[in-house]
């Protein structure tokens, strides 16, 4: 029998979009190709500033015709909406907050071998009144369930998931290398190809422009990428978010999230020109650098 463990992410929230002009409205303003959207396939993507900066990264599904669900950072939705407006103009959309009436849900652990999911990153199905998706950013990273909240106990319980603890989905996820929205990555600073939305299907490169392309496929094309998130092994007490990383007592990144004696720590690619485990510190903590399997952080900095 499978072990599926399941954490209600108060954190998340959830805004409906529909209209004739949905699509295309969307398709100028964030970084994947929401043409690739459909009942049976969710995205990861982000919206940029003008000049390339993350602002908010989302997942994208298809509940119906003409709508879509954008599963989000709950504390900057309004936020995000009041943005998503400003760029609406003339198009035909609606856009509603249904934060308060849906939950969402992430399931890890030993995922039913019958469940009618196939195995790619995003694959989505209607459950209930709600979605059941594959994390579109790894198929590793488990699932995510949409769900209204007066569904979500019975849902759950026809999955026969156990109730899990946030530390150790966030110590699944850190060992993944995935960033958790503005908790890794700082709004207005960083960068998509910093975060791995490239090796892990956030953004598309063959969709033409949206807002904040231009720099970002500058980024990639020049070969520009400096830093990278990436997972570490914590060696002591777990560092705050915002601890300095240093080499030789030099700053050469610092700590994001936590959890279980792990955590992401965006890093400059150049400590790692002589080896793969150089001797890094966080306050009291020590650090050990780990790549992914998605990833080549050491080769990349060569």
């Amino acid at each position: 029998m499978s072990r599926i463990f399941a954490v209600k992410l108060e954190e998340r929230g959830l805004l409906a979009l529909n209209g004739p002009d949905l699509r295309d409205f969307l398709q100028g303003i964030v970084s994947n190709d929401v043409n690739r959207v459909s009942p049976n396939q969710s995205i990861w993507a982000a919206f940029l500033t003008p000049q390339g900066k993350y602002l908010y990264d989302f997942f994208i599904a298809q509940p119906a015709e003409d709508t879509f669900w954008m599963d989000v950072e709950a504390a900057r939705r309004a936020d995000l909406m009041k943005r998503l407006r400003m760029y609406k103009l003339r198009s035909k959309v609606e856009m509603a907050d249904l934060s308060e009436a849906f939950e969402v849900h992430a399931l890890y652990g030993e995922l039913p071998e019958n469940l009618d999911l196939p195995t790619q990153a995003g694959a989505s199905l209607s459950y209930g009144d709600g979605i059941l998706m594959r994390d579109p950013r790894h198929p590793a990273a488990g699932l995510r369930l949409v769900a209204p909240a007066n569904q979500a106990t019975q849902l759950l319980s026809s999955l026969n998931a156990k109730t899990g603890t946030r530390e150790d989905y966030d110590s699944q996820r850190i060992d993944l290398g995935l960033p958790d929205g503005s908790r890794d990555m700082e709004a207005e600073r960083a960068t998509l190809l910093e975060n791995g939305f490239d090796e892990l299907g956030g953004v598309d490169w063959q969709k033409g422009c949206y807002m904040g392309q231009e720099l970002t496929a500058r980024t990639k094309y020049r070969g520009l990428v400096k830093k990278r998130l990436m997972p570490v092994e914590v060696e002591g007490s777990l560092p705050e978010i915002g601890t300095a990383v240093t080499l030789d007592g030099k700053q050469v990144g610092e700590v994001r999230s936590s959890a279980n004696g792990r955590a992401l720590a965006l890093l400059r690619l150049d400590i790692f020109k002589k080896e793969d485990n150089p001797l890094l510190e966080a306050g009291d903590a020590k650090l050990k650098p780990r790549q992914p399997d998605w990833a080549n952080f050491w080769q990349d900095s060569r």
